[in-house]
């Protein structure tokens, strides 16, 4: 059963919200709740409820799939409330007021101009990923991905019967960086026509620097190459870096491409299936639409509009207090493992709330590790290997949780690694 009292926020509390002021002391931080745990299981969440079907057990504490245990902003759920409270839902599609409120986001927050006509709405990134394979490229065509990445990428090619090319990304003193000289040789000698970029990257947690986006785009011009990049985590950058958007990158180069962009990660409305793929090129855009129209697709999720729309309207403040609670639990997670677990590693995320942690100093194979981290941890992370065969020895683990509880996964992690030792 769900606690009804965690729903609501009192009449009382949500008038201090709205005139401004904060309901507890000085933290802003915690003014949205963010410590607040909310039981999520028995609401046919994937994060909760599939621990059966997937892990075969329902002990586990699941910090795996990208999704956080935090309530959306109530300027969100009043937009939805008032939408539900018109009682009808019938076809939607996103009108002026959406598209304005969508690119107001990316151009106050990274200095991206998004023009009237560019976008196009899909159910979700995956899909629209999956749609643009089919548009821009033939059965049996290569595509380029940076393994170790977002294991849809690679699921997506082969499911559509394309093949997969890998620029694997280069580990060097715990940090990633891009390999381009294999880059180019890749491009070149498989005759790559389509280059799928996350960015920031999932799992490993770069966003990647000016001097690197331009290297890409260059090349890409060079072999005419067109490039998908996925940018749903772009909201999530943290002190010292910067997000540079593939579209302002492209500009200086001249590449064709389409960026994918969504409020699921930054709002927690992954649920709501709302999607805004980013298309500037008529003709790409004509081929993506032609495609996206032969799946049946049409219209969208009228409650995923208002929520997207209030989202990036009204939900500012309440985004930059979770940035900065996500921030303390990167630091929490990091410090707490220096301490107690030397041994374990965490790769330093210049964006994400995904931490790629390295095991490798554990000494176990791959077999003792999976069952310290399920038997004995009981906790549910990520495995490394299924964002690459070269990435056995690490986890993703994901901090976007009440602070109480990823200090109870720590607890359980170091006891279990004392245990074992």
């Amino acid at each position: 059963m769900i606690d009804t009292g965690v729903i609501f926020l009192s009449r009382e509390r949500r008038s201090l919200r709205k005139a401004g002021r904060p309901e507890t002391g000085g933290d802003r931080t915690t003014d949205y709740g963010f410590d607040r745990v909310t039981e999520r299981r028995g609401t046919a969440c994937v994060k909760y409820d599939a621990g059966m079907k997937i892990m075969k057990r329902d002990d586990l504490l699941p910090l795996w799939v990208a999704d956080m245990d935090f309530r959306a902003p109530e300027e969100v759920l009043d937009a939805i409330r008032a939408r539900t409270t018109h009682g009808i839902f019938g076809y939607t599609e996103p009108d002026a007021a959406y598209e304005r409120a969508v690119a107001s986001w990316f151009l106050r927050r990274h200095g991206w101009e998004i023009h009237p006509g560019e976008l196009t709405v899909t159910p979700g990134v995956v899909f629209a990923i999956a749609q643009a394979i089919l548009a821009y490229t033939a059965p049996g065509d290569p595509v380029l991905i940076q393994k170790p990445v977002y294991h849809p990428f690679e699921a997506s090619i082969l499911q559509n019967g394309r093949r997969v090319v890998n620029n694997a990304l280069l580990l060097r003193d715990g940090r990633y960086e891009l390999d381009l000289e294999d880059f180019e040789q890749k491009l070149r000698e498989e005759q790559i026509r389509l280059f799928i970029l996350c960015s920031p990257h999932n799992p490993v947690g770069r966003v990647w620097t000016e001097e690197e986006l331009l290297s890409m785009a260059e090349l890409c011009r060079k072999y005419g190459v067109t490039v998908v990049s996925d940018e749903i985590h772009c909201d999530f950058i943290w002190p010292g870096h910067h997000f540079i958007s593939w579209a302002r990158t492209a500009a200086h180069c001249a590449t064709n491409y389409i960026i994918c962009t969504s409020p699921s990660k930054s709002f927690n409305l992954a649920g709501m299936q709302t999607a805004n793929i980013i298309i500037p090129d008529e003709t790409l855009r004509e081929r993506f639409r032609k495609q996206l129209a032969s799946t049946g697709f049409e219209g969208m999720n009228p409650l995923g509009m208002v929520a997207c729309e209030a989202a990036y309207e009204k939900g500012e403040p309440w985004f930059d207090a979770l940035l900065a609670y996500l921030k303390g639990n990167i630091d929490f997670v990091k410090q707490y493992l220096a301490d107690n677990v030397p041994d374990i590693r965490v790769t330093e995320p210049e964006g994400c709330y995904l931490l790629w942690i390295d095991f490798s100093g554990l000494g176990l194979p791959y077999p003792e590790l999976k069952k310290l981290i399920i038997e004995e941890a009981k906790l549910w992370l990520n495995p490394g290997k299924m964002f690459g065969r070269e990435s056995e020895q690490f986890m993703r683990l994901n901090t976007a949780c009440p602070r109480s509880v990823l200090r109870k996964a720590m607890e359980q992690l170091a006891a279990a690694v004392e245990s074992a030792s």
